[in-house]
């Protein structure tokens, strides 16, 4: 089965899908849609993984611990998961400030542990990072810095990228790859980082069932709407929609390590 198209984040094996999961994932492929169910804590991490193994193709998993989680992070558990054949990329992970009570600084100590923790299973299993910022993006870049020598070349996707040109170009030269979701189809807030970030560094992803994008707004996202994304990056970057698909599933193959066309 051949894919043109990729939604690089969703997550297809939350409870949202539980009616129709399989139906869903089949609109996505019959339309060349491969797409990737990011975990963010155990049970969602196993359930992608578990989803990704009832699709013979164009189905795959990350495996990871979101920062806002309250779960600790065991490492054997991860390890397991993550040597997965259809597992992709660790994650998703990171860094989260945006909703810190109490004490912050321990709270921003202890996410930076589980994210050190991470970066450094992704180097044992030789997968990319699937990483998720908000409200952390000096604190992420400085770490990404000091951890440099344990990322790959393709060190991996800042999903659902909300920082500054600045911030792209400081990741850019880590090797990371970048992610814009249904936001960028009404919002202008991201076109200056869209405008830093070459074609060769581009994925499409959904973040389903969150941030439904025009015109399908007030229904829940679906990997589907990955397309609608894909038309709106092609037109922000003046290049013709096939060739921006053909461009970000390359990128993908690239990144993941995976053969889809």
């Amino acid at each position: 089965m051949k894919f043109v198209h990729i939604d690089a984040h969703t997550h297809v094996q939350f409870p949202a899908y539980n009616e129709d999961r399989k139906e869903v994932i089949e609109r996505a492929r019959a339309a060349g849609i491969a797409l990737v169910n990011a975990g963010a804590d155990r049970a969602s991490s196993e359930a992608a993984v578990r989803v990704a193994h009832e699709f013979p193709e164009g189905v795959f998993a990350t495996v990871g611990l979101h920062p806002t989680e309250n779960e600790v992070f065991d490492e054997d558990v991860y390890r397991t998961l993550a040597r997965d054949e259809k597992v992709v990329a660790i994650g998703e992970c990171g860094l989260d400030y945006f909703r810190l009570v109490g004490d912050t600084a321990a709270a921003r100590a202890k996410q930076q542990e589980t994210f050190l923790a991470q970066v450094r299973l992704a180097h044992e299993v030789g997968k990319p990072l699937m990483i998720h910022c908000r409200n952390a993006m000096s604190d992420l870049i400085a770490l990404l810095n000091e951890q440099r020598a344990l990322l790959r070349e393709s060190a991996g996707v800042m999903h659902f990228f909300t920082g500054s040109p600045e911030d792209a170009e400081a990741l850019l030269r880590l090797g990371f790859y970048f992610t814009f979701g249904g936001v960028i189809t009404f919002s202008h807030d991201y076109d200056g980082a869209v405008a830093r970030i070459p074609l060769d560094r581009l994925l499409t992803e959904t973040d389903a069932p969150y941030v439904t994008p025009v015109p399908n707004r007030g229904k829940r996202n679906e990997p589907l709407f990955a397309l609608d994304i894909e038309c709106r990056l092609a037109d922000m970057k003046g290049v013709a929609a096939d060739a921006l698909a053909a461009q970000v599933v390359a990128n993908a193959e690239r990144v993941f390590g995976v053969k889809l066309g």
